[in-house]
């Protein structure tokens, strides 16, 4: 009996009982209760999400007139406040794309308190700009896990694709579905712009979907998304979607070795193209020459008007390098009551070039967060495919943003958030990776010490 019981001492379970049995249980219990204290703050950060990318307003009545985001944003900064201390992560472990966001936005707020335009007007645009600073440092320290991680990108990737067909529904009648979704969704261009950067995800879910139903509908929103893309007639848009759907297709077709892709790529792009592309085609006629049709000439004003806002806002750029003119000032300061459609050029001349330097610094920064995702081993399969989604979202922004005003909308800062999100979750694995083996050579030492 001794001696089977001396056996059982010395086995693995005898040395978890005997040495990391306490251990173990005090792990769990803080872990049992970071969750149950960080739970709350990530339920009103989901509802941010929500809010933000969904427009649950525009289809519920009654809900227009509450400050939902405001609302969902203050609860989730009390939630996050009231469980500091709790979390596995500090304010100080934030990566330094999070300082780039930071000193922006300290810029921007500079910028409108020196306008030359109209200060009220840039100081009231920079205040709305700089949620998405708070909802950021929120993200990166409450999503902990890649089942949150998940939870995040499908709301916005469910959110866009639900959007995409309450436009096409609402919208049959109207040219370019221009204004039937309010915020920015608004805008033919921005709406283009929002599924050009979600479908990388929408893809990856379709990936990792293990129920033929679930598979079928992220099918359905591809497809339904695609369409509404189209519909937007928006050039920049398009071009955004080829560039950012080919490196899609070479990370999840060609590397990922699903030549089926590509196939249906090609199929879903010509049956679209030949279905409701005719005003598509027009526009992109109307860059080089007016022509006998009104929504040629349109194009072709279009182009002009925005190549000549490109002029402006580098002579106010010239003008005013330091500071810039304000932030959303120059729609007022070109005299056009228009924004100049390059991102970059916008964000230079409302903020200043050292504004446009941080916001180049950061975006860098997240393709730099999946160079090391790249680089790091024993990435599980649904990582990979988050990994290559996230790379092509973030080619996506940076080829629209040639052709689009998007340097205060929230997407593409929530893009760089996620790859530093998974970023730090593979350094926390490969942490509590070597401290696991130190504390088993540890144990396996005390153990030949004692016997």
């Amino acid at each position: 009996m001794q001696s089977r019981s001396f056996a059982r001492s010395t086995g693995t379970e005898g040395l978890h009982r005997r040495y990391g049995g306490s251990v173990a249980a005090e792990d769990h219990s803080q872990a049992t209760e970071k969750k149950e204290v960080l739970a709350a703050a990530f339920f009103w950060l989901t509802a941010f999400y929500f809010i933000y990318c969904g427009r649950p307003g525009d289809f519920v009545p009654g809900l227009s007139v509450l400050p939902l985001a405001k609302i969902a944003a203050v609860l989730t900064i009390l939630s996050l406040v009231l469980s500091i201390g709790r979390s596995s992560r500090r304010l100080r472990d934030l990566p330094r794309e999070g300082s780039y966001l930071l000193a922006v936005v300290i810029l921007l707020f500079a910028s409108s308190l020196l306008s030359p335009v109209w200060k009220g007007g840039a100081f009231f645009t920079t205040v709305d700009f700089a949620k998405v600073f708070i909802v950021w440092v929120v993200t990166f320290l409450l999503v902990t896990s890649l089942r949150r991680l998940r939870r995040l990108i499908f709301l916005q990737s469910a959110s866009v694709a639900v959007i995409s067909l309450a436009a096409i529904m609402k919208g049959r009648s109207v040219p370019r579905l221009d204004g039937v979704i309010g915020g920015f969704y608004s805008n033919p261009n921005d709406m283009a712009f929002a599924v050009v950067l979600s479908i990388p995800f929408c893809l990856a879910f379709l990936l990792t979907a293990r129920s033929m139903a679930r598979k079928f509908a992220w099918v359905i929103a591809i497809v339904v998304m695609s369409v509404a893309l189209v519909l937007t007639a928006s050039r920049a848009g398009f071009i955004d979607l080829v560039i950012a759907g080919g490196v899609l297709l070479w990370q999840f077709g060609v590397k990922g070795k699903r030549p089926y892709l590509i196939v249906a790529a090609g199929l879903l792009c010509a049956a679209l193209l030949l279905g409701a592309g005719q005003r598509l085609e027009v526009r992109f006629q109307g860059i080089f020459e007016s022509g006998s049709t009104g929504e040629q000439d349109s194009a072709h004003e279009s182009y002009e008007e925005r190549r000549e806002l490109m002029i402006r806002a580098i002579s106010a750029i010239a003008k005013y390098p330091l500071l810039g003119v304000g932030p959303g000032d120059f729609v007022v300061y070109s005299g056009m009551w228009r924004d100049v459609h390059v991102s970059y050029l916008q964000i230079a001349v409302d903020g200043g070039i050292p504004v446009s330097i941080l916001y180049l610094l950061f975006f860098a920064r997240g393709f730099a967060n999946l160079r090391v995702l790249s680089r790091t081993k024993d990435l599980d399969h649904e990582t990979i495919l988050f990994v290559g989604a996230l790379k092509s979202s973030l080619v996506g922004f940076v080829v629209g943003a040639c052709f689009a005003p998007e340097a205060y909308q929230f997407f593409p800062y929530f893009t760089v958030c996620y790859t530093s999100v998974l970023c730090a979750m593979a350094k926390e694995r490969q942490l509590s990776s070597t401290v696991e083996a130190k504390r088993s050579t540890s144990i396996t030492r005390d153990f030949a010490k004692a016997y």
